[in-house]
């Protein structure tokens, strides 16, 4: 069996193992049907850094035509995690889809993997044609700690210190015209008093690796990580995603970017999954699926 059959077949049996979960749960799946992929481009590069390739997966549904985009970060603490891991439930829904591998915690420390980001959003941009997506329709989304990069590089675009010189298009923007940002960091200066013991285990040793340091040890640095920080009249509608039970990412981070763009009476939405914990299918399924499907149509549309 050749590699590229290995891969498709692992791939089919993820997303049937998704379903398997939904049905189980009397979960209404209301996209199945309709869920196409017409083209997928695995392991596309997009940037070099340091001798290393930086990677990532692009599925072009069946329709429309030419579809607009949704850039995946996956999470991970900023230390793990794989471009492999995007929501199956996600793929082929009218929406081409991105998922990105990037510079890890352990391989370079913030700003790298932002840089990284970013540079991803150029290659896009100036390849959509190529690829058969819309490039002036991006929309960027990412969980727990993708959910964090993917608000900074949303509400961030043309900070000096966060756009990087990576990648073959620096003259493309990296602006995005939507957020969506499950249950992320937005403040690092405050996520750790707001933590939980448990949340404590986790997120000291995680931001010791992305920033180096403990925020309180770096406040400038801190800052400049903190989405919060960044928010202004520029910043495209964003749609909050996070568990009201989170143990790991205190509902509160939510709550402060939020407060931030409505203090700016900017385009926020927040779907508050009661009794959701971190992460699970019920993010990604029923009602909650729905409202962010409806979200990217109304400021795509």
């Amino acid at each position: 069996m050749n590699k590229d059959l290995r891969k498709k077949i692992s791939s089919n049996l993820n997303t049937i193992r998704w379903v398997i979960v939904l049905v189980a749960m009397g979960t209404s799946i209301p996209s199945l049907g309709q869920s196409q992929v017409a083209r997928e481009y695995k392991d596309i590069v997009y940037a070099r850094v340091g001798g290393k390739n930086l990677v990532m997966d692009i599925f072009i549904p069946a329709s429309p035509s030419i579809p607009p985009l949704l850039v995946w970060v996956h999470g991970g603490a900023w230390r793990s995690g794989t471009k492999e891991s995007v929501p199956p439930a996600f793929i082929g829904n009218g929406f081409a889809v991105a998922s990105l591998d990037f510079r890890q915690s352990t391989e370079a420390p913030f700003p790298a993997a932002v840089h990284d980001i970013k540079a991803a959003i150029r290659f896009l941009r100036a390849k959509a044609q190529e690829y058969g997506c819309q490039g002036d329709r991006i929309v960027i989304g990412g969980a727990s700690s993708g959910g964090h990069l993917a608000a900074l590089v949303g509400v961030t675009n043309g900070n000096a210190k966060l756009e990087g010189d990576i990648g073959d298009h620096i003259d493309q923007s990296s602006s995005v015209q939507g957020i969506v940002d499950f249950y992320g960091a937005s403040n690092l200066l405050t996520i750790l008093n707001q933590s939980t013991p448990h949340g404590l285990s986790v997120r000291k040793p995680a931001l010791e690796l992305f920033l180096g340091t403990l925020p309180e040890n770096a406040v400038e640095l801190a800052e400049l990580a903190s989405p919060v920080t960044h928010v202004d009249l520029n910043d495209p509608p964003l749609l909050l995603i996070h568990g009201d039970q989170d143990p790991q990412m205190p509902i509160n981070q939510a709550h402060e970017l939020e407060g931030k763009y409505s203090e700016l009476n900017l385009d926020v939405s927040f779907d508050v999954v009661h009794g959701g914990f971190h992460g699970g299918e019920i993010f990604y399924s029923g009602k909650h699926l729905d409202i962010m499907w409806a979200f990217l149509r109304r400021i795509l549309d």
